[in-house]
């Protein structure tokens, strides 16, 4: 079918206008990357754009070689997946129970967990409730309390709904129990959702800083990413780096933010493309109803 005039007028500027948009959201990132292999005049004259300029790895080295930021790396990492573990298996639950029709109090239950997207008990009541839990420098402190995000509990819901109940009547008369349907039929068609909200999940966990600020006074206990919040703070401006020249120091900190921040999204980026089509697929089937 031959194309008419309009139609690739159309084409051309679609195309030029998802161009701007790649341009404009790259364009940060690409910023901070170059800026992080930069030299300290390049950086400070404002000549870095997306090439680096004066290509310098030395804060990389001099980052990489402060243990407290491999401390900070791996609590990231323990939190993250204990929490991402906890917000699945509750996010799941609470999801399936409220997509079945059936449920007593289904309607109250899904506009109370609505409720609390609009109202909280106060950042206080939270501070002084972990508190007298005693749950002050642990893990718990930042795994539990947004173990459930009711925004992606929603969106899970909607997708089990659209599952055909036909499945789990043949399986309930096949002799299988309300548990063994959900993780034996329920779940292993769920992949797509599934992938999804792990991906919410740990981007969220990975990301967050505010509660380890806020009940953790143990510098070996931090995530990195409030390590990163304190570099940019100036609170931790020395490093333990053993940089002893001021032309090293100097070099750190013109660049140690960027470099702090390449470091901290690393692992997403590398995690994202193995889970993008899930990713996509997921939002769409949760998002459609029957």
């Amino acid at each position: 079918m031959k194309e008419s005039v309009q139609y690739k007028i159309f084409k051309v500027i679609n195309v030029l206008i998802l161009l701007l948009v790649v341009y404009v959201t790259l364009f940060p990132f690409l910023n901070v990357v170059a800026q992080s292999f930069s030299g300290e005049a390049q950086i400070n004259a404002g000549k870095v754009g997306l090439i680096p300029q004066g290509f310098n790895i030395e804060t990389y080295q001099t980052v990489l070689k402060d243990q407290q930021f491999w401390v900070s790396y791996k609590n990231t990492v323990l939190y993250t997946v204990v929490a991402t573990t906890i917000s699945m298996v509750m996010t799941t639950m609470f999801a399936y129970a409220l997509s079945k029709k059936r449920l007593a109090g289904r309607q109250f239950f899904t506009k109370f967990a609505v409720f609390t997207m609009f109202f909280s008990g106060g950042l206080i009541p939270n501070y002084i409730l972990i508190q007298q839990l005693g749950w002050g420098n642990t893990i718990w402190a930042v795994v539990v309390p947004g173990a459930i995000s009711v925004f992606n509990m929603l969106i899970m819901k909607s997708f089990f709904e659209n599952i055909p109940e036909e499945l789990e009547e043949a399986a309930s008369i096949d002799g299988s129990s309300t548990y063994g349907t959900l993780f034996k039929i329920i779940l292993p068609l769920s992949k797509p959702i599934l992938a999804t909200m792990v991906l919410f999940y740990a981007v969220g966990n990975w990301n967050s800083w505010f509660s380890a600020f806020l009940y953790f006074d143990q510098k070996e206990l931090f995530p990195v990413t409030l390590y990163l919040r304190n570099l940019i703070k100036g609170a931790t401006a020395g490093l333990s780096t053993g940089a002893t020249s001021a032309d090293n120091l100097t070099q750190i900190a013109a660049n140690i933010k960027s470099v702090t921040m390449v470091l901290t999204v690393l692992p997403i980026i590398m995690v994202y493309p193995f889970i993008q089509k899930y990713f996509v697929s997921g939002i769409m089937l949760g998002s459609v109803k029957q």
